[in-house]
């Protein structure tokens, strides 16, 4: 059985954000609808920031994509 890579938070509200806007033709009215849930999300989960993986190694305590901060 193949090991799952856990989800980033807000991960996928994200991802159709940035997909949205390399459509063409470009459709506003769907990425601003794609930017509000990710506004939402990253409300609701507490995000403070988020990390490009190759940058994760030079930032101690990165655990993903998305960081919450502690409780």
């Amino acid at each position: 059985m193949e090991k799952q890579n856990p989800q980033p938070v807000c991960g996928q509200e994200a991802l159709l954000l940035l997909n949205c806007v390399t459509e063409s033709p470009y459709d506003s009215e769907k990425c601003i609808r794609f930017l509000q849930s990710l506004r939402e999300c990253v409300l609701s989960k507490k995000v403070n920031k988020f990390v490009i993986p190759s940058q994760e190694h030079a930032s101690e305590g990165a655990g993903g994509s998305a960081t919450k901060p502690p409780s």
